[in-house]
């Protein structure tokens, strides 16, 4: 949790040394859409798979951050080429978690608990879907975790690809929007509605940790 918190603390202060860089005495320079076209058109085909295996990776190994790959690529190929390549990154990841989870985590489980992981709501495939799907709508729950734990669980493949899918597409489109818009010349819009993404994520995070310290006091 200390280290989301951190993570979250400098990408909010690159957020606001991009819009207001004499807060923090700095002066970053973000290359314009001339330059980016030329990183485009050296990069050719490479430059998808590259987007698309970074999102994977950042899925699947928890420290790296998903944010700035999407807004990169929204940057670099736009609304709906760079919401395919990251939407695409993500499910690829997220299927890899899940295949982890269930091939290595979950004969471990069952030989352990037996069928109590299924009991009650866990053991509903219904149950577990809409789970699966809130989860993705909401930026500050761990992206890997949940699709780790799905794995562990008795949901179908296919039931969690597509809730996956479906949950991903909102957040995803959100962030290359933003980062096309700051290569067009919105930047201020794009920054302004990074803020409040990163505000309403940092709250939930240190929400979270409030109420795991809390909890924790009450049991000692």
């Amino acid at each position: 949790m200390m280290m989301r918190i951190l993570l979250l603390a400098v990408i909010l202060m690159g957020v606001v040394a991009l819009a207001f860089p004499d807060v923090l005495g700095v002066d970053i320079r973000l290359p314009d859409r001339a330059e980016i076209d030329r990183w485009i058109e050296a990069a050719g085909l490479a430059g998808p798979i590259v987007i698309v295996a970074l999102m994977t990776i950042a899925i699947v190994a928890s420290p790296l951050p998903s944010a700035p790959i999407a807004l990169a690529a929204g940057a670099a190929y736009g609304h709906t080429f760079g919401t395919l390549f990251v939407v695409l990154g993500a499910e690829l990841g997220a299927l890899a978690a899940f295949g982890l989870a269930r091939g290595l985590g979950r004969p471990f489980v069952e030989r352990h608990l037996g069928q109590k992981i299924n009991a009650g709501l866990l053991g509903s495939q219904n149950t577990l879907t809409f789970l699966v799907f809130g989860s993705r709508l909401l930026p500050f729950l761990s992206f890997d975790m949940i699709s780790y734990a799905a794995g562990l669980s008795k949901l179908h493949l296919w039931r969690f690809a597509l809730a996956t899918m479906a949950g991903i597409i909102p957040a995803s489109f959100l962030l290359a929007h933003m980062g096309n818009q700051a290569m067009n010349g919105d930047a201020r819009t794009a920054t302004w509605t990074a803020l409040a993404l990163g505000g309403f994520t940092g709250l939930s995070v240190l929400f979270a940790a409030t109420r795991k310290t809390g909890t924790q006091g009450e049991e000692s």
